[in-house]
């Protein structure tokens, strides 16, 4: 065998690459391999109290019995092989967590109110999570959106951003779920002022360095495109210190910021997907969760209007998963039953075929299709994120793959090539 370099030329390639390999090491540290939830419910912080996931699971229930699940299946169009599995998924899921992450919202969703009585229903909204995490009950993510960075929000925004913090933390640890959603982003400049302020908020509350975290809501033009033509969002993500969790997409506020008339508002306009694709470039390989927007058609009114309205929202959930965005918005308890039959059936469907490939691969048979290691990491993704949202247990994954919880996780958060 001839071979021509020797170690000098090694040397001075890992000399050359020395900088880049620390880049790509703090800046794409690939996923955790922690659980994303599927859904975040935005609810008015001042219609927020202790029980109310519980209260909308109960809801949810009543809308499904006053259907029938049959209807709720038909609407989102499920599989006749997996109608039972996917019913009693989706009926213990309204029962025993109906919520995974709640959003209490100070921002839209609230509106705008004299100081005094915004001051109050933060900190009341603080004692209240208080009191859900004390009892067990809290949703296992769970936090606030405060108004945004923009000149005219920006004091009532941090101030109160800062009465949540404070009073929550002044009252016990702060949850492992916590999230902080800073809306309407225009500029990098405003990530980087977020990032100060967590770290203000860390020193005066006694908190370790680096545990707040926020994500990022795209939902202004300038947050996907600056006046350079370069893509903000892809800058914000760097500029956030290792701070931010996740970009999610709002769907009303940016289509109307290009001038989309109302009846053409969707989370399927190809504005929006344009908007998305964006968002999934910037996020790859950082660690950055994102999530896709909501549709305001509730399932609410006539049955028919209430099966149209769930088989539009499973729809627009199929979509979504399909196209690789694993969390949405839901506004109304009704959402919660089309967003968990659409979910599990998306995980259901795929699980044989998923778990056939990954087992050819880690089991080193060949098969119809040659995965590569990228796709089995993929795949391992895919069927962890079907275990954390209840739609596939770790036993299945055991007795199709033979692998453990662990070692599934750790095939998600091995780097390629590693």
């Amino acid at each position: 065998m001839k071979a021509s370099l020797g170690q000098a030329t090694l040397d001075d390639v890992e000399r050359r690459l020395a900088a880049h390999d620390a880049h790509l090491e703090r800046a794409y540290p690939g996923d955790d391999g922690t659980r994303q939830p599927v859904h975040t419910v935005y609810v008015p912080a001042h219609r927020y109290a202790a029980g109310l996931a519980q209260d909308w699971g109960a809801q949810a229930l009543a809308v499904v019995d006053a259907q029938g699940t049959d209807a709720l299946l038909d609407a989102v169009g499920v599989r006749d092989d997996l109608r039972e599995a996917v019913a009693a998924q989706v009926h213990r899921k309204l029962e025993v967590e109906p919520i995974e992450d709640l959003r209490i919202d100070l921002e839209d969703g609230y509106g705008t109110h004299p100081d005094a009585a915004e001051d109050e229903v933060t900190a009341a909204a603080a004692t209240a999570l208080r009191t859900e995490l004390d009892a067990g009950s809290a949703t296992p993510f769970v936090g606030i959106r405060f108004k945004c960075f923009e000149r005219p929000t920006r004091a009532r925004g941090l101030r109160t951003l800062d009465v949540f913090v404070s009073t929550l933390a002044a009252s016990g640890n702060l949850p492992a779920g916590l999230v902080l959603t800073l809306p309407k982003v225009t500029a990098v400049a405003q990530v980087e002022a977020m990032v100060a302020v967590c770290e203000r908020l860390e020193e005066a509350n006694g908190l370790p360095a680096g545990r707040l975290r926020f994500e990022v809501q795209v939902e202004t033009p300038q947050s996907i495109l600056d006046a350079a033509g370069t893509a903000t969002v892809a800058r914000m993500i760097h500029a956030g210190a290792g701070r931010v969790s996740g970009l999610h997409y709002g769907t009303y506020d940016y289509s109307a910021s290009l001038g989309i008339a109302a009846a053409y508002q969707s989370m399927e306009h190809p504005a929006a997907d344009l908007a998305k694709e964006v968002m999934q470039l910037a996020a790859a390989g950082t660690g950055v969760r994102l999530s896709d927007g909501s549709t305001n058609v509730l399932p609410v009114g006539e049955d028919a209007q209430v099966r149209a309205a769930w088989a539009n929202h499973g729809r627009l959930v199929r979509r979504s998963l399909e196209r690789g965005f694993y969390q949405g918005w839901d506004l109304h308890p009704a959402q919660l039953p089309s967003r968990f039959a659409a979910t599990y059936a998306f995980y259901r469907e795929g699980f044989e075929p998923a778990t056939e490939r990954l087992a050819n691969y880690v089991n080193r048979v060949e098969g119809a299709v040659l995965d590569e290691p990228a796709t089995a990491k993929a795949l391992a993704w895919y069927l962890k994120r079907g275990v954390d949202c209840g739609a596939l247990s770790a036993e299945e994954i055991v007795e199709r793959v033979g692998l453990q919880p662990a070692a599934l996780t750790a095939m998600v958060t091995r780097p390629l090539g590693g």
